[in-house]
């Protein structure tokens, strides 16, 4: 088939007839064409928009949630000190031992060391977050950050 402007046509589907209003009741659309009984449902812009204005002033009233809330877990916080009391000298200290001696919740992800309070034993950490104040206090007293 050759393309001339004879042989263009729309696809399937692609037109769609204008819905004929008002001619006659065997139509389906005669009467009140299809625009409802008499009053506010007859005239224009009634019933629906009264509506939506009532939903406007519950929306309004609503109050707004305000700031961020970031997808990424944070880190549990466990101070020196912290671990200075729980701990012995010469011991792991990761996640999982940071939950036996109950210093981090037991559903804690990860957790951070801070440089809050003294260390006076020699600790190994494994896999656990350390400010630069805490690795250094650490190191100090002959520990390791693995």
């Amino acid at each position: 088939m050759s393309l001339h402007v004879h042989t263009i046509y729309p696809s399937k589907g692609a037109k769609k007839a204008k819905k004929i209003l008002g001619r006659g009741n065997a139509s389906g659309h005669g009467t009140t064409a299809t625009r409802g009984g008499k009053g506010q449902t007859a005239r224009s812009g009634g019933s629906q928009g009264t509506r939506r204005r009532g939903f406007k002033r519950l929306l309004q009233s609503t109050p707004k949630l305000r700031g961020f809330n970031s997808l990424n877990n944070k880190p549990a916080e466990v101070y020196l000190s912290d671990l200075d009391g729980k701990f012995q000298d010469g011991e792991v200290v990761n996640l999982a031992s940071l939950q036996e001696k109950k210093l981090v919740s037991g559903n804690a992800k990860s957790a951070k060391i801070l440089s809050t309070g003294d260390i006076t034993k020699k600790l190994v950490v494994e896999g656990v977050a350390c400010t630069a104040g805490a690795a250094e206090k650490i190191k100090a007293k002959g520990g390791e950050i693995k």
